[in-house]
């Protein structure tokens, strides 16, 4: 246990650190840990040690750790999510990180109802432009968001976008630069339902350069449990 403790110790550390030179305060910014391939004996650890956000790629995933993981755990959804899905995870899951589509919003505003309040969500933006990313093209964000404006069960509270793998993080400051100017245009448009409280961006290699530029939350995943098998 004590090298996933020292990991987290770490990260934390520098995230703090980032926040700091980005003139922020660390509280700001929430680390959201990645347990994709991860068993649950090992996810128990880091909630042990008081990392209570877990965030899964997969729904098969989260559904079999769900039941087994204890503690005052905070689930987030950040792969990308079929329509079909979304009945599974709807009362299970804190946040949703990769709404991109309006079929999806439809479903997510759907399964709303059945839990009588909104749902929290994250739009996904494709800002680097890369075909293979998912998320919505930074151009279309706002006639996207507008799209959303009749279904009250659907509650943004934010933008997320990963960023290409790079070797040197600097490469890519200009994404995560990108997200939050996209995000303060959005907060002057004042629409219903939208809040721009979050920016999810920067993962295990580029965490630390997303959080200087603004991100509130940090999904990081090998720097806390090593290389996925």
């Amino acid at each position: 246990m004590g090298h996933i403790v020292e990991n987290l110790d770490r990260v934390r550390q520098k995230i703090r650190e980032a926040a700091l030179r980005g003139g922020r305060a660390p509280e700001e910014v929430q680390l959201l840990a990645v347990t994709k391939t991860v068993p649950v004996e090992t996810i128990q650890q880091v909630v042990d040690a008081g990392q209570f956000r877990l965030g899964e790629n997969r729904v098969q995933e989260l559904l079999s750790k769900y039941p087994h993981v204890q503690g005052p755990v905070r689930w987030h959804i950040i792969g990308t999510l079929q329509t079909n899905k979304v009945k599974y995870i709807y009362d299970k899951v804190e946040l949703i990180h990769s709404l991109d589509r309006l079929s999806l919003a439809e479903a997510i505003h759907k399964h709303a109802g059945l839990l009588q309040r909104p749902i929290d969500c994250l739009v996904e933006v494709n800002v680097s432009g890369e075909e293979s990313k998912h998320g919505v093209p930074k151009q279309e964000l706002v006639p996207f968001l507008r799209s959303l404006s009749s279904l009250d069960g659907v509650h943004i509270r934010g933008l997320m976008t990963m960023a290409p793998f790079v070797d040197n993080s600097e490469e890519i400051r200009w994404v995560f630069r990108e997200l939050r100017q996209l995000s303060l245009e959005v907060r002057e448009l004042n629409l219903a339902r939208v809040e721009m409280q979050h920016l999810s961006m920067g993962m295990t290699n580029d965490y630390e350069v997303a959080v200087e530029e603004g991100a509130t939350i940090v999904r990081v995943g090998s720097g806390l449990f090593g290389e996925r098998r």
